[in-house]
């Protein structure tokens, strides 16, 4: 089991940034899929981004626009930028990534929007 190491998370106010990484030990180069989700309490995980390989997209329909997720094959290191971020993106964020099948997790970095 690789174990995922997020970090960014933060208390901002509403309208403004941040940017959220996840180191994935050894290589990206066997990554299949990555993807970020969002954790509430009470609520079901919910995907908020993924990439494919090839580099193709996707985004959870309301934060499409505001956010990018993207990857830095040297630092073997995905992100996260969050834009324009609302009260209702809070949650805690945990990236997972696909390598030959297999699934690995992060433990999260929590993000808190205030009003």
């Amino acid at each position: 089991q690789v174990q995922l190491v997020e970090s960014g998370g933060g208390l901002v106010r509403s309208g403004e940034s941040l940017r959220l990484s996840c180191v994935v030990p050894g290589s990206l180069t066997n990554v299949q899929t990555m993807r970020w989700y969002r954790d509430n309490p009470g609520k079901q995980r919910v995907m908020v981004a993924s990439m494919s390989a090839r580099g193709s997209t996707n985004y959870l329909d309301s934060v499409r626009g505001r956010y990018t997720i993207s990857r830095d094959d040297i630092t073997n290191t995905m992100y996260l930028q969050m834009d324009s971020l609302k009260v209702e993106d809070s949650g805690l964020y945990v990236c997972n990534v696909v390598v030959l099948g297999a699934s690995h997790w992060g433990q999260g970095t929590r993000v808190t929007v205030s009003s």
